[in-house]
């Protein structure tokens, strides 16, 4: 295993092994024994969060599973989570899942607002390469477990998935050609779901090692250039402002997308984005 990827995954056993305790950088950095500037570079540019960013949304899906699963009082799940009032952890709640404790526990629908991190730990291909476009091909019921390790891994940008119900609609994306897989060796490191006919891209997901390789792009090009039948393509992503956006609208943007109408997809505020054939010479680099 390279050794960055060691020593960050050895930094998320750390955190996920102590997530109902006190986090500190200079904590967890000792306890690895690694300098914390070292580990801050190393776990943001494998990850692409903070250590402090990932620890806070572990601890909320945590204490978003006990709210539906559990009968713990919500103060007691909010001291669980690390925070020392009632009021801090639902402003911390509701600033990322839009919805009360109380509310989302009325509701009864747990969904993940980050999943672990587990990373590819024997990458072959991490320079990036001019040619992503001519490798991806269309995925299998074979590529299933791969292409949900990588669901996982990007969760983050897709509020309120339904794993269950995800799965069906893959198989049926997969049956209709209209799901697209991007390999590392084994590893899923890029995957989109489209449709054909209206352009839209129903799901596109890059691999964080990979994300500035220009996977995101060569997946736009060819749904555009080579898949679709309409004139542009179009996507949905977190509305501005959204504190629980890692950095989805802003690689959305970078690929030439413009905005379009607010939604709601799910009970959750999002925007669509609108990329036409015309405008694709701009788009840039993920």
């Amino acid at each position: 295993m390279p050794g960055n990827i060691k020593n960050v995954t050895a930094a998320i056993d750390y955190i996920e092994s102590h997530l109902h305790e006190k986090l500190e950088l200079d904590t967890i950095a000792e306890a690895l024994h690694y300098s914390k500037y070292h580990l801050h570079r190393m776990f943001t540019g494998t990850v692409g969060l903070t250590i402090q960013t990932y620890a806070q949304r572990r601890r909320l899906t945590e204490a978003a599973k006990l709210l539906v699963f559990s009968d713990k009082p919500i103060l007691e799940i909010a001291l669980i989570a690390g925070y020392e009032s009632q009021q801090s952890f639902t402003d911390s709640f509701k600033a990322m899942y839009k919805k009360a404790p109380n509310q989302y526990r009325e509701e009864e629908e747990f969904y993940p607002l980050q999943l672990r991190y587990v990373l590819n730990e024997n990458p072959t291909n991490l320079e990036g390469e001019s040619c992503w476009q001519q490798k991806i091909t269309y995925a299998t019921d074979a590529d299933i477990p791969e292409w949900m390790k990588l669901v996982h891994l990007v969760i983050d940008g897709f509020p309120h998935l339904d794993e269950k119900q995800y799965l069906e609609q893959l198989q049926e994306y997969i049956r209709g050609r209209r799901a697209l897989i991007l390999k590392d060796a084994d590893t899923a490191v890029g995957i989109m779901a489209f449709n054909e006919v209206t352009g839209s891209i129903d799901f596109l997901g890059v691999h964080p090692q990979y994300r500035k390789k220009g996977i995101a792009k060569a997946f736009c090009e060819k749904a555009l250039h080579e898949l679709v039948y309409s004139e542009a393509i179009t996507v949905t992503t977190f509305r501005e402002g959204d504190k629980a956006d890692t950095g989805h609208r802003k690689t959305i943007e970078s690929l030439g997308f413009a905005e379009a109408e607010l939604l709601v997809e799910f009970g959750y505020p999002t925007q669509r984005f609108i990329l036409r054939k015309e405008e694709t010479e701009g788009m840039g680099h993920e």
